[in-house]
């Protein structure tokens, strides 16, 4: 009796295999027919009066010369101003006096949270930092974002680096103890 079951079962899987067969291993028939593609059927091509290629003004445009302005591209400095010369017509021109450039130096946004501790995974090496806002707790191990703004880089004793995401610039936010309750 078991081995009638057993080649009972046997046929129904061949059956199956050769359904499965058939179904996506069948090649003869087209995947996409003609009727199920839609045709435009006001069909107008661009006009374009010379298809050829504008080899003149490719040519042009490879000759060109580069005349620079004489500005760094790379400083935040103006470029030295020309003077023009001094025509009959045109009032001296008086030299003004360069102004120093205003230095803006970005600054890292503080955590909105306050980092209150640290802890080790057991077993490992890894550091997760503690944070609280106001009733929410989040833990943030290294290298994990903190409110999808801050990264976490660097997880110490008394402090953590970290660095604005958007802006790549970096800060540290120190170890915040928490005050004791009042004693009664």
């Amino acid at each position: 009796m078991k081995q009638k079951k057993q080649l009972v079962v046997l046929v129904f899987l061949l059956l199956i295999a050769g359904f499965i067969w058939f179904v996506y291993f069948n090649h003869d028939k087209p995947i996409v027919t003609a009727d199920a593609i839609p045709t435009p059927q006001n069909y107008q091509p661009i006009g374009v009066d010379n298809p050829q290629l504008h080899n003149d003004a490719v040519d042009r445009a490879r000759k060109t010369e580069y005349k620079g302005s004489g500005r760094n591209p790379f400083s935040r400095e103006l470029p030295p101003s020309t003077q023009r010369k001094e025509s009959k017509k045109d009032p001296p021109v008086v030299p003004s006096v360069p102004q120093a450039p205003i230095v803006v130096t970005p600054t890292v946004s503080a955590l909105p949270v306050k980092f209150f501790g640290y802890g080790t995974v057991p077993n490992s090496l890894s550091r997760r930092a503690f944070f609280t806002d106001g009733e929410d707790v989040y833990i943030v191990g290294e290298g994990e974002v903190l409110l999808n703004r801050f990264r976490i880089l660097r997880i110490g004793n008394a402090n953590l680096e970290y660095e604005e995401i958007s802006t790549g610039l970096r800060g540290t936010a120190n170890l915040e103890e928490q005050a004791a309750p009042p004693s009664q």
